[in-house]
Order: structure tokens, then sequence, then C-alpha cells
């Protein structure tokens, strides 16, 4: 005779609505409810409120757990005593992670500059395709360079004129596009794009189409303790040569660089834990 042990279900990390995990939470209490009249309820004891949980790119953890709590509350309080999981691997995985990539073309094709980097979404923007991801990114310039660029860059690329711009991968397909309607500086070959919040189906889900490999992209792994205002996800590059940049300041504010000095010529995924 078959056991059920409980029910499982799945949001998915595409969900917009907090409530979705409410109204899944409801639907597996009238299955809980149905095992009982069936007679089966001795062996429904598991709540597996799968994944779908992310850092806040569409719908924020707190969010999340409110109704979660909410609804748990509700339909199954702790004298059910049924055990709750939950499967978040995508939140713990994704903010770690972010991927350093290198301008390697460009055009200007009237009012948009077109730029191609080595990596794209037949690699680590994979998630463009079967994700639906909105990606962030943030420019980072390369010495030698103008003064007036002043080799390092904010969150508003400091005082720089930006432009609306496209971003395409390196494979020459033209479905290969990264980026559209991107407000970006006037880069130059040897200029870094970073895309932060990339530990998650990324990599693992890249092709080696049109030759490019997906055993270049390199892996970093940071380790620092005690940092102040540092997130994992923006915070990294600091990290790389905390000698070079004399402690960790809140915001991101340093220049290319110190991803320089490492020598990478390829795409990278740079791994931050921080304490």
């Amino acid at each position: 005779m078959l056991s059920v042990a409980g029910v499982s279900f799945h949001i998915g990390s595409g969900a917009r609505d907090a409530f979705s995990f409410a109204d899944a939470i409801a639907a597996a209490r009238e299955v809980f409810d149905i095992s009982a009249r069936m007679k089966l309820h001795s062996s429904m004891h598991i709540l597996d409120i799968g994944g779908g949980f992310t850092s806040g790119s569409s719908l924020k953890f707190l969010d999340a757990a409110v109704a979660v709590n909410s609804a748990l509350d509700r339909y199954f309080p702790p004298e059910m005593g049924v055990t709750v999981i939950a499967e978040p691997g995508r939140y713990f995985a994704e903010t770690p992670s972010t991927l350093a990539t290198t301008v390697i073309g460009k055009r200007v094709q009237g009012d948009v500059k077109e730029y191609w980097i080595n990596d794209g979404i037949y690699g680590s923007m994979n998630c463009l395709l079967y994700d639906h991801a909105i990606l962030k990114y943030r420019p980072l310039v390369c010495p030698p360079a103008e003064e007036s660029r002043n080799n390092i860059f904010h969150g508003d690329c400091g005082s720089l004129h930006t432009h609306n711009s496209t971003v395409f991968g390196p494979t020459c397909d033209g479905l290969d596009t990264v980026l559209q309607g991107a407000s970006l500086p006037d880069l130059l070959i040897g200029d870094w794009i970073i895309f932060p919040n990339m530990g998650a189906y990324t990599v693992a889900a890249g092709s080696g189409f049109n030759g490019f490999s997906m055993s270049t992209i390199r892996t970093f792994y940071v380790f620092s303790v005690n940092l102040q205002g540092c997130s994992a996800s923006l915070g990294f590059l600091k990290c790389l040569a905390p000698d070079l940049m004399k402690g960790c300041l809140p915001e991101l504010n340093m220049d290319a660089n110190i991803i320089e000095s490492w020598g990478i010529n390829s795409p990278a995924i740079v791994v931050g834990k921080f304490q």
C-alpha cells in the first residue's frame, strides 16, 4: 500500500504576488482534508512549500515570508503536527555571485551605442531566456583612460554622460542580446560591465554554442571578515584587494584596476563569503 507522506508544491521564482504562496498553502490544506476523509490522514505529516524565494528582483523575500507565515497560521496551525519544509536554494545562491564581463567590441548606430561583451545569452545570461530574468548591471572603466573618466564609477557613473545602449553577447547570433535600452557611459573596448546576483540558474545552464566554452568562465572565491556595509553582490570588488582599497566602504567606490590586476581576460564569476 502506498504511504502518502504529505504535499509538495513549487511556486517558482517568476512569481510576482506573495499571495501565490498563500493560495498554494490553502490548496495544500484541501488535499490534507481530502486525505482525512479517505482515512489517510495519519500518514500525511509533511508540507513542502518549495522554492521561488528570491533576493527581491520581483518579489521581496520579506513579503513572501509574511504571506507564508500568515497562511501557515491559518491552514496548518501547530496542533496539526505538520512538519513544514522549503527549498530556498535560489535565495541563498544568487546574491553571493557577481559576473564580471569585458567589452570586446563597439559600434555606433545613430543615437545608440552598441557593445559586445565576452559572455551572453548562450552562456551565463541564459537566464534571460529560461528564467525571464531582469539583469542588473554596472559599468567599470579600465585604465588607462582619459582624465575626465576618473577611472571610477558609482551607481550613476559619476558625472559622466550616459547614452542609450545595447549590449550583445559574443556569438554573432541576433538572439544573443543581453541589454537593450541600457543607460551606459561611452565605454571603450577593455572596459568592464559587472552583473550582480548571478549565482543561480546562470553558468549551470550555459552551452558551448558557436565555440564559446563555459569552461573559460573562471570562478574566484573571496572571503572577508567583519565588513561594514559590504554586500556580497557589490562589495566583492573592494574585497579582492583590501590593501589597495584600505578598507571596505559602504558604497562601491573603486576602479577596474583591481580586476585587471588579476589578469582576467575572460568572463569571471566572483563569489564572496561574508561574515
